[in-house]
């Protein structure tokens, strides 16, 4: 007999976010999209739809396609890094979203714009100095972000083991966990730490309803924990990839320009895994199968329960 859903966790980010389960997804380029983002929001969590891509009419027909795929909250990121659009904050605030992250900029940049129309905003940072001025410029709530996550990284990066506990010290908002959350396990030791939400990247890009191709998804699959690389920790942005010729290749390079990245839809969704750099994180070595997003939102959800459960017969 199939378990039933698990009864909702009440934690400040759900609450705040008004969704089932304090787990949200990762905006990814091109990955986090309506296919994946409706799955992740419809099993009870928080899709994200990405506009780091650029390519802001391909996204305002995604974020169409996700309401008619789900009735459930979702949100949308603004990577600053990418934003090739002034009005990108309009755009947002057109799209009727309440709910955006910030990331990859100064949160002074926005946020006010953001707060100003109404919705929610959480900023993503990588460092205390970066929590506290996001605090000053009037964030929500924060993604704490270790540099064990995949993708695009402070330089001077932080484990979430030292650098969660530390902002959560500091600072009295919600924070979701990013970097090394995979399962109920590392969620319950986010919350150990200070958060009250987690985000999952690398989990998700490996999911059978995420759009990238399935060598990818192999690739996180058969990945050892030792199996990613940190570009560019001597200049800007560091980045986090799956080890890969093309990735240890650059691993010694002082700058990794951007041309580097080559034919990144090769990679993603013709799964030519030399054609770019797949970012990854390193919980890709915790990562033993392809699961539904709804599986792995219960299942974490379920074993986190548990993990809490065990942890209590110590008090």
């Amino acid at each position: 007999m199939t378990e039933g859903r698990p009864a909702p966790l009440r934690t400040r980010v759900s609450e705040l976010l008004g969704i089932d389960y304090p787990i949200v997804q990762a905006p990814m380029g091109w990955i986090a999209r309506s296919a994946l983002a409706s799955a992740v929001s419809n099993a009870g969590g928080l899709g994200i739809i990405e506009t780091s891509s650029g390519e802001l009419d391909a996204i305002r027909n995604e974020i169409i396609q996700m309401r008619e795929l789900t009735s459930q909250p979702f949100g949308v990121n603004i990577a600053q890094l990418f934003v090739r659009d002034p009005s990108i904050v309009q755009f947002v605030v057109d799209q009727g979203v309440r709910f955006v992250t910030t990331s990859a900029g100064d949160p002074t940049r926005y946020t006010a714009q953001l707060k100003s129309a109404g919705l929610t905003v959480f900023h993503v940072v990588p460092t205390l100095s970066a929590a506290l001025k996001a605090v000053a410029a009037g964030v929500d709530g924060l993604v704490v972000e270790g540099g064990e996550g995949g993708g695009f990284k402070s330089p001077r990066d932080v484990a979430t083991m030292v650098l969660l506990p530390l902002i959560a010290s500091r600072v009295d908002l919600p924070i979701i966990a990013a970097g090394g959350i995979t399962d109920g396990r590392s969620m319950a030791a986010a919350f150990a730490l200070g958060a009250t939400g987690v985000q999952m990247g690398t989990r998700m890009v490996s999911a059978a309803e995420s759009p990238v191709h399935d060598n990818w998804k192999q690739a996180i699959v058969a990945a050892a924990e030792t199996d990613t690389v940190f570009l560019n920790r001597f200049s800007k942005p560091g980045l986090r990839a799956l080890r890969t010729a093309r990735s240890e290749r650059l691993e010694r390079d002082e700058h990794v320009p951007m041309a580097e990245f080559g034919s990144a839809l090769d990679l993603y969704f013709g799964g030519d895994m030399e054609a770019s750099l797949a970012l990854t994180g390193q919980v890709a070595g915790r990562i033993d199968e392809v699961r539904s997003v709804a599986d792995i939102i219960e299942s974490t959800v379920r074993e986190f329960t548990e993990a809490v459960r065990e942890l209590a017969r110590f008090s």
